[in-house]
């Protein structure tokens, strides 16, 4: 958590120095807080919070309440929103720890101003620790035998020997002098532990000077081979990126290695023994000075090592939690984003070999039209009937664009559809054919949504539907889908799923917001993800207008079951009607905006409809002149951007790579070759391409630019289509190194980074890259250097001595 630095003053109660409860001083606490996270002011939080609680969804805040919050964005708000979950959190806990010390009677004036200044809420745990409610422990039982007395005579007597001032308290519950002193032993130590301010030091020192240590458990080097490179594994816990992390722990989880988390044992381990014996006091040499040294030895080993050892994992697991949700957050939008082909009669093809590749036609609606099953492979190697189906379809139907999934016998298929569109009559049309990532279909095949929307269609039919409404549309497609299933993240399934969850869920209710939403074309699932709709209103709409038609009007949504004035302000702006009585309505202007829209239509003195998509009927006009109590000059400017270009889409032009003609396999890949290609998936050590040889490629980050790169994604995002060089090929382990750099040397050489660089390395694909469909088909990535070679387009990691462990396994699998 970023560290914020509290004003005490207004956090305080003067009256009883307790902090202030109030829900108002609560509220401006957090305000404060969140505003210097998110670089903004505390206005602006409240403002948002009062949204937010309001019932108003994040796309609707962002989109058309800018003059509310001064303008805060997507981003802002969703930080913003998980930031108020974690300080209310804090904020309840809080009041609880003062009224249990309260109710104790121990609260004193600086407890209550530390309670106050705690940040965190580790921090606040280790305020509360001396005064929480404790099983019986070894301290109470010395105590209870009169021990606490002998603890403070060695203390202020140190001259004398403890075993002599021991001798004392030797009595039928203590026999023995040792047993004495071993009682004192366990108070101290049990009195340091709950020490806020050695606690904190001991912590930020161990954040500072740990090391995260894997060591082989002895026999299980043949079970866990995948884990070889952390079999003797050493780096610092601060400095360790998120995922070598997870892979050490999925090691450990699986019992494969052992993990440690503390400070090097020479020196390290003696400097924070030095600190606990610091809060005591021990610079001297006299007998109770040498006691009190061995209290903090054994502190150290029994306590500190522990307790500390078991925070620092928590923060390493949440830190490459974070990392990784990141991770797949950001190549799920640019997934979601990728340019649509548009609405085009579409024929899918879901290639196989045994079992047929299977072809499904959708109209430029996405509605299905027509299937089929083609078998020009192994074992019925049908090659002129399934020209002669192919010819049949493309003609019948006036395809514009044939969407091949690239999963097991893609490009062979691709080879077939290139011949057969050799052979079309003349006259026909010549359609695009295009490569489409397949990550997910069987999923969707075999969902219930799937079987509602296509209860009479094979389910392997329904993948070829998938992927050619995918190619139409890859937004409206793929929120039908898991987004896990996608296949764009790292180590998905180690991380929070709940955590994941949301952060997935945040990023496509942004991506299907910033687009927009045809509200009588869309889909339910679609629907499901505009802002204040869900998914029985989304089913309510659809029915609606199965049974009533078409949408005349945004207002006719008000006419739909269980859609109140609430849920119509928060979708109305993210949904289109094209041709519809009202132009606006195909716009993103708000209705509650139309006015003010129509105002300065009619300043230009023409029609609505001559208006929109002209620029220069706009340029005489100023904002500032139609700015009025109700919306401010960020919605004006709003509105004359989207009078300019009414509907606009935010995504890229479509575009496609185009595989080179006989490079469709491993074998045919040599050094030096320059090839077109797709980035499937980008991680924190580089990006994965596709470049139509069912393995993809790796391009470090070291080789992304001539230039060093400290982020991948400030150089491509999943779905580019990229210019690379082949720099190494590794047949047997189906490893493929490319470069996108024109000198071929490292541009990270000589710089920090969180792996070494990849001048002739290959790497694993992250967990849940794109490996081919999940079901009937290979593609299960493996990873670990001995592993057999994996099909279906999963690199995994090499062996190969140029690559460190930080890239040899940088994404461990296990599907």
């Amino acid at each position: 958590m970023t560290a914020v630095l509290l004003d005490m003053e207004p956090v305080l109660d003067h009256a009883t120095a307790a902090p202030a409860t109030s829900p108002a001083a609560i509220a401006a606490r957090i305000a404060r807080t969140i505003a210097t996270e998110i670089s903004a002011a505390p206005s602006q939080v409240s403002a948002a919070v009062d949204l937010l609680d309001g019932g108003a969804t994040v796309p609707f805040v962002a989109r058309y309440r800018k003059e509310v919050t001064g303008g805060l964005d997507d981003t802002q708000l969703r930080m913003l929103s998980d930031r108020l979950t974690y300080l209310r959190d804090l904020e309840s806990r809080r009041a609880t720890i003062l009224k249990s010390i309260s109710e104790q009677g121990k609260l004193t004036a600086d407890l209550a101003k530390s309670i106050a200044g705690a940040e965190s809420k580790s921090t606040l745990e280790d305020i509360y620790l001396p005064y929480k409610p404790k099983r019986r422990t070894k301290a109470m039982i010395a105590r209870e035998n009169g021990l606490e007395p002998l603890l403070r005579a060695i203390d202020t007597n140190r001259t004398a020997p403890p075993e002599t001032l021991a001798e004392a308290y030797v009595t039928e519950a203590v026999p023995t002098v040792k047993d004495a002193l071993n009682g004192a032993r366990d108070i101290l130590t049990e009195e340091l532990s709950e020490r806020a301010d050695l606690l904190g030091k001991l912590r930020d020192f161990m954040r500072r000077e740990a090391f995260v240590t894997a060591k082989l458990i002895a026999g299980k080097d043949q079970e866990g081979a995948k884990f070889s490179d952390y079999f003797d594994h050493r780096e610092r816990w601060s400095d360790i990126p998120s995922h070598r992390a997870l892979a050490i722990l999925r090691a450990a989880k699986e019992d494969i290695v052992t993990m440690e988390i503390g400070p090097d044992s020479e020196e390290g381990e003696p400097r924070a023994i030095a600190m606990i014996g610091a809060a005591l006091g021990t610079e001297g040499q006299l007998p109770g000075d040498e006691w009190l040294r061995g209290v903090a030895r054994w502190a150290w080993r029994v306590k500190f090592s522990i307790s500390l050892y078991i925070d620092l994992l928590g923060e390493l697991r949440q830190r490459a939690h974070d990392e990784a949700i990141n991770v797949f957050s950001r190549n799920l939008k640019d997934l979601l984003l990728a340019a649509p082909a548009g609405a085009k009669a579409t024929l899918g093809l879901d290639p196989g070999i045994r079992t047929g590749v299977k072809a499904a036609v959708v109209d430029a609606t996405g509605k299905v039209l027509d299937t089929a099953t083609i078998y020009p492979f192994q074992p019925k190697m049908d090659v002129r009937g399934a020209e002669a189906k192919l010819i049949e379809l493309i003609g019948r139907h006036n395809i514009a664009l044939i969407a091949i999934g690239n999963g097991t016998a893609s490009r062979e298929t691709e080879r077939l559809v290139a011949d057969t569109l050799k052979r079309l009559p003349q006259g026909v049309k010549v359609p695009t054919k295009v490569i489409v990532s397949e990550a997910g279909a069987s999923v969707y095949s075999a969902s219930e949504l799937a079987a509602q929307e296509f209860p009479d269609l094979d389910v392997s039919l329904r993948g070829a539907v998938s992927i050619a409404r995918r190619l139409q549309d890859p937004l409206a497609e793929l929120v039908k889908i898991t987004p896990q299933s996608i296949g764009v993240g790292q180590y998905q399934h180690d991380v929070d799923q709940r955590r994941l969850s949301q952060a997935l869920d945040a990023v496509v209710e942004d991506a299907v917001n910033a687009v927009g939403v045809d509200l009588n074309m869309a889909s339910a699932p679609l629907l499901a993800q505009v802002a204040g709709l869900g998914p029985s209103l989304a089913h309510a709409i659809v029915l609606h207008r199965d049974q009533h038609g078409a949408f005349p009007s945004r207002k006719a949504l008000l006419k739909v079951a269980g859609l109140g004035p609430k849920a119509f302000e928060q979708c109305a702006g993210f949904l289109r009607i094209r041709d519809g009585a009202e132009p606006l309505d195909a716009s993103s202007v708000h209705p509650e905006a139309y006015d003010v829209a129509r105002k300065i239509v009619a300043a230009c003195g023409r029609d609505i409809r001559d208006i929109m998509g002209q620029t220069a009927a706009l340029k005489g006009l100023r904002a500032e002149e139609f700015v009025t109590g109700d919306f401010g000059l960020p919605t004006v400017r709003d509105i004359f951007t989207e009078l300019e270009k009414p509907g606009r889409d935010p995504r890229p032009e479509f575009k496609t790579a185009s595989f080179t003609d006989g490079v469709e396999d491993i074998k045919d890949l040599k050094p030096g070759m320059s090839l077109e290609g797709t980035v499937t998936n980008v991680a924190a050590f580089g990006a994965f391409v596709d470049i139509g040889v069912h393995q993809d490629g790796l391009v470090h980050v070291s080789q992304l630019a001539d230039r060093f790169v400290k982020d991948p994604h400030e150089v491509v995002k999943a779905g580019d289509v990229v210019r690379v060089r082949v720099t190494e090929v590794d047949i047997p382990r189906k490893r493929i190194g490319l470069t996108m750099r024109k000198d071929g040397n490292s541009a990270n050489d000589g710089r920090r980074s969180d792996a070494p660089t990849a001048r002739g390395t290959f790497a694993a694909k992250p967990q849940g890259a794109p490996s081919g469909k999940a079901g009937g088909k290979p593609g299960g990535s493996k990873d670990h250097k001995k592993a057999p070679a994996p099909q279906n387009r999963t690199p995994t990691p090499s062996g190969n001595s140029a690559l460190g462990a930080a890239l040899l396994d940088a994404m461990k699998k296990k599907s």
